[in-house]
């Protein structure tokens, strides 16, 4: 049996767990059933577009399936929806009741501090999943159906790498709202990080001079090893899921150690 808390969350949460799940999936199987009949119109944008702000959308290679689907689903739009998901349900982990006066309400289970804090965190990280893995899903359906030429193992490395950045940007949505307790701060501050390691990793691969700007970035870990070209990696998933712990664990400890509003 799930504990309370969990459940609660869920049900509080479905209508904007089901929209954003809609949302999702409408986005994917959209963009990625019309990928032949998409193909005038990648060209046109491939030719129009200077190389330079190819690059940096990351969508130099429009017209084979993996680059298709880098430019269309994992590249800027894709991850910005699921981060959006993310970032809103965390922020109404912690943040959102307090800042509201019914944290009151919700301390009052027999539980401590830590454990109320990991069911709130474990609630929404299930949630998000769920919905960062929709992609997976509907690509492994559609990808063969429409005879797209990619190989399905490394469609599924993009897929687990973006849940991995998910949950990276959740554990550092998690610790904002913890360490502040205000929904506004936990969306702007996380907002303004997704932002800039966008612009590091995007800057950092067309400059050589600014190169090592990519590594401070979460993206680079997600689609920056081109996981749809060259499949797996390891070693930048573990990157984004060391970093996504951490931050949820600081968040845990900032909020059993500080006054909390009720």
């Amino acid at each position: 049996m799930l504990p309370a808390l969990v459940r609660k969350t869920w049900r509080d949460d479905r209508r904007a767990l089901i929209g954003w799940s809609v949302g999702v999936a409408a986005f994917t199987s959209i963009y990625t059933s019309f990928y032949s009949q998409f193909q005038d119109a990648a060209k046109l944008k491939q030719d129009a577009l200077p190389e330079g702000m190819l690059d940096f959308l990351g969508i130099a290679d429009m017209l084979s399936p993996a680059g298709y689907l880098q430019a269309t689903v994992f590249s800027l739009i894709g991850p910005l929806l699921i981060l959006m998901c993310a970032v809103t349900l965390t922020a109404r982990t912690i943040a959102r009741p307090e800042e509201d006066g019914g944290m009151e309400l919700l301390l009052v289970n027999p539980l401590s501090r830590n454990a109320f804090a990991l069911q709130r965190l474990t609630a929404t990280g299930a949630a998000v999943t769920l919905v960062a893995a929709i992609p997976w899903i509907l690509l492994s359906l559609i990808v063969p159906s429409i005879g797209m030429d990619i190989s399905l193992s490394n469609v599924a490395a993009a897929c687990v790498g973006l849940i991995a950045l998910v949950w990276c940007f959740t554990g550092i949505a998690f610790l904002v709202g913890a360490a502040s307790g205000r929904r506004t701060t936990v969306l702007a501050v996380t907002g303004a990080i997704a932002v800039a390691t966008y612009m590091a990793n995007a800057i950092g691969g067309m400059f050589a001079g600014v190169s090592w700007l990519t590594w401070l970035s979460p993206f680079h870990y997600f689609i920056g090893t081109d996981p749809l070209h060259t499949g797996w990696h390891p070693v930048e998933l573990l990157v984004l899921l060391v970093t996504g712990v951490a931050t949820a664990a600081a968040g845990v400890i900032l909020f059993d150690q500080r006054d909390v509003g009720v």
